[in-house]
């Protein structure tokens, strides 16, 4: 019987694991029991129903599992699309059939298969793999005969034939013979396949040069006279396979049923469509592929950056000249420094070949980092009326914070995810936090600059906002709340402050407005002095002393408020009551007045037992608050169930329940830290809730938009029901600059893109027709009576304060298209505006 079969082998993998007592490779398991790789994971995630079944140990293997798999699928269907391109289906006759298409998709992938497993460690890294994947290319190229090949690919070859040697027979085969010389610096082919690709060529050949050339002589595969033997290359991948024990990827050539994904459990998994006939109208929303999608992604961040120097410019230098203490030689000597560490550290991470990789990705980050710091300060200058920064400029774990904030970017960009899901962001080993390791970062500091980085650069796609903003939620979820911290320092002299003052003030309330009138510049150089005694003098980012202070503080001196721990406060409750409103509608919709009761615990222990937060997650304080009210409420809520639903939610780790600290290095399930911990600390304060007299229920915390949210819906124009503006979507190619966008929402006939030719004449006079039709029906609506449409409350249609919906701002010469083309025009900026001056915290949707 399937079933047991099955259930035994997702046994036998969990025991394995746990006891690293591993003797199969994962594709033998799959084999025997024959299962899919998609249904396997999926069968697994069932068979862990009790949060005891499987450990974090296995959960890990897992995670690592999948994530290679993302990125095998992806690659390999990038690959077989890639040579359908090069090479021709039917070859001429001369050709041999020992080099049809199948034998050279054969050599042509076992032989990227053995070098991504030997010189890169990173395995999961989308980008790095495909730019050695276009190495691979390329080298088979240039060793293939002329008539196997598509344009340009032929000419390229033979013009290298032409220069180079000449050719040669083998075995009665037609074979080109080339130098290792000649196949080494020939870079022309890999310039046409970067360009294919939107791929940086610079980088592709950086990689070609210190990774591929090494491993193709190490492995003693380099081949001048024809292609190589499909058995060396077979005999060296087969060894690393089973010393890996996991995925067989060479089964992808055979369309293996244990690698091919299950339509429901690998939904993400998107493919590419058929190109549209250019002359067609597009009717349909064009997906892109992982690869096409994180190309496009890293080409939007060069393009914004290839205006950018690699140091400080004229703007920059004069705010430093005007600095008290001029910090030009301190900031140049820092980032020299990093150059060195981060390059140390990519590699160690990566491989030792791709050093210069990552000091090419730095130094990208070195280029946002400057143009960030400049509108930072243009802010400020604009925000205060002053020009002397000094002690912010001269602050080092400011600018520490902002070059790890723009090489975070660039990692991030680089990054992506191979799997199609928008909701969860895959880990890999450079992903968030590993910056802070190699800048020798504490996460609360990394977290003061994100908000106002994000204001600073406009540009940032709605990937790197979400990203950034995920790094948030990671800090104030646990990484903040880790020993040594330097929050744990702010919040024990805020207590102390309380102490001392007549009317002790909390550490923040959850009613507080929440106001984004805060800085970097406030808040790396809070505390700063009460309101009530500040006297008048130089501005704040001028003048403010450090954030963390002496332990120690002199009895006649108070200690001053921090203002980024109030800031921090108020952010940690929105996502602490958001996470609690979701899992509530989850488990307890039915009781809807336990949920005060609940965010009221919840909100104490955060303020009055943060001890409790240290090296915890926040989601393990708000699960046991969950459970604790629904006991002394005699509500039936067990702690399977609350972790049950928890699992299914958007950006959780079973870790968090399966493993939480008990006491110092020991560790245990969340039941037994709720029983040991917990509730010990908490007994008195929960029975309270029994009472007739229950403790003060905390107010709900009002959940403003995201400062950093994108408009994900098109918004209606008030002039026309037939008009939508929608901000620009991921772009599918890049041509003269640039951006074409591919997705067309709502799915109308046209699409109108600022910046670009929209084609045939015809369609200008669809345009003006449908506009003639919008402003008909707004004219014989007024005449009847109606009220006018309101404007969207969310947009608002209007150039310096004036509405432009009625035209009162145009031209008279200009015609009805120039009127709403410039009406599109200015909504566009004004979205993109929105998107930092609305409201705070994310909205529940976001997070997914």
């Amino acid at each position: 019987n399937k079933k047991k079969k099955e259930t035994w082998g997702v046994c036998i993998f969990i025991v394995a694991i746990d006891l690293d007592e591993v003797t199969f490779t994962f594709t033998e398991l799959l084999k025997s029991i024959n299962i899919s790789l998609c249904t396997f994971f999926q069968f697994l995630k069932e068979v862990d129903v009790n949060m005891d079944t499987v450990s974090t140990k296995v959960d890990s293997t897992v995670s690592r599992l999948k994530k290679k798999y993302d990125v095998l699928f992806a690659l390999y269907h990038k690959f077989e699309r890639t040579c359908g391109l090069i090479y021709l289906e039917q070859p001429s006759s001369e050709i041999s059939a020992e080099l049809s298409s199948v034998l050279v998709l054969k050599n042509y992938w076992i032989t990227f298969l053995l070098a991504k497993g030997k010189v890169l460690q990173v395995e999961d890294d989308l980008v790095i793999s495909f730019q050695l994947l276009l190495c691979v290319l390329d080298y088979f190229i240039k060793l293939s005969p002329p008539a196997m090949l598509k344009e340009p690919y032929k000419s390229s070859v033979s013009a290298v034939t032409v220069n180079g040697s000449a050719r040669t027979p083998r075995r009665g085969q037609n074979r080109s013979s080339r130098t290792a010389k000649q196949l080494d610096t020939d870079t022309k082919i890999i310039e046409i396949l970067c360009k294919e690709h939107d791929c940086n060529f610079d980088e592709v050949k950086n990689v070609y040069f210190t990774s591929f050339i090494p491993f193709l002589n190490s492995a003693g595969i380099v081949a001048s006279n024809g292609l190589p033997e499909v058995e060396v290359i077979l005999k060296q991948y087969d060894e690393l396979y089973l010393k890996n024990k996991d995925i067989d990827a060479r089964l992808f050539l055979n369309r293996d049923e244990t690698l091919q994904p299950d339509v429901i459990a690998c939904s993400q998994l998107e493919r590419t469509p058929l190109k549209n006939n250019p002359d067609e109208e597009i009717n349909v929303i064009l997906p892109q592929t992982p690869v096409r999608a994180a190309m496009n992604n890293i080409q939007q961040l060069i393009m914004i950056l290839n205006s950018a120097t690699d140091k400080p410019s004229d703007t920059l230098i004069m705010y430093f000249n005007n600095c008290t203490v001029n910090p030009k030689d301190s900031i140049l000597k820092r980032v020299e420094s990093f150059d060195h560490i981060f390059k140390k550290k990519f590699a160690e991470a990566v491989g030792q070949g791709w050093a210069e990789i990552g000091s090419q990705r730095y130094k990208l980050g070195v280029r946002l980092y400057y143009r960030v710091m400049e509108s930072m300060l243009k802010s400020e200058e604009e925000r205060l009326s002053v020009q002397n920064f000094s002690k912010l400029l001269n602050d080092n774990i400011f600018h520490t914070s902002l070059l790890a904030c723009a090489v975070e970017v660039v990692m991030a960009t680089y990054g992506r995810n191979a799997s199609q899901s928008d909701s969860t962001s895959a880990e890999t080993d450079l992903s968030f936090p590993w910056i802070l390791n190699v800048f020798d970062l504490k996460a609360f500091d990394f977290y003061k600059v994100i908000e106002s980085f994000i204001r600073a650069e406009p540009s940032l796609t709605r990937e790197m906002i979400k990203h950034l903003e995920h790094c948030e939620h990671r800090i104030m979820e646990s990484l903040a709340w880790q020993s040594g911290s330097p929050l744990f320092d702010l919040i024990k002299q805020s207590k102390e402050r309380e102490g001392q003052s007549d009317q002790p003030e909390p550490t923040s309330t959850p009613n507080m407005p929440f106001q984004h009138n805060h800085t970097a510049a406030d808040l790396y150089l809070s505390p700063v002095k009460s309101p009530k005694k500040k006297a008048s003098g130089p501005p704040l980012s001028a003048t403010s002393t450090p954030d963390v202070q002496p332990a120690v503080i002199p009895q006649t001196q108070k200690p001053q408020k921090s203002t980024s721990l109030s800031f921090f406060y108020k952010k940690v409750y929105l996502l602490a009551y958001r996470r609690l409103h979701t899992l509530f509608l989850h488990l307890l919709s039915e009781h809807p007045d336990l949920e005060p009761l609940i965010w009221t615990l919840f909100q104490h222990t955060l303020q009055n037992e943060y001890e409790l937060m240290r090296d915890r997650h926040l989601d393990q304080i708000m699960m046991c608050s969950m459970y604790g009210i629904c006991k002394v409420k005699n509500v039936d809520l067990r702690f399977k169930i609350i972790v049950s639903a928890y699992k299914e939610l958007c950006n959780t780790n079973q870790e968090t329940f399966k493993r939480v600290l008990i006491r110092e290095e020991q560790y245990d399930s969340i039941i037994v830290f709720y029983n040991l911990v917990f509730m010990q600390k908490l007994k008195t304060n929960i029975l309270q809730y029994a009472s007739s007299r229950p403790p003060t229920l905390s107010p709900i915390p009002h959940i403003p938009r995201s400062p950093y949210q994108f408009s994900n819906s098109p918004r209606r124009v008030p002039a026309g029901n037939n008009i939508y503006i929608s901000p620009l979507k991921s772009p599918y190619k890049f041509s003269d600059g640039f951006q074409s966008p591919t997705k067309m929402t709502p799915r109308s006939r046209i699409l109108v893109s600022i910046g670009e030719s929209f084609g045939t004449s015809e369609k200008f006079q669809k345009i003006n027709q449908m506009m003639c039709n919008s402003e008909g029906q707004l004219k014989r609506s007024a005449e009847a009576g109606a009220a006018a449409p309101k404007p969207l409350k969310r947009l608002r249609f209007d150039i310096e304060g004036q509405d432009e919906a009625d035209g009162s701002k145009h031209l008279p010469q200009e015609s009805k298209f120039q009127q709403k083309l410039a009406e599109m025009t200015s909504t566009r900026t004004r979205m993109q505006k929105q998107k930092l001056n609305d409201g705070n915290d994310t909205s529940a949707s976001e997070e997914k």
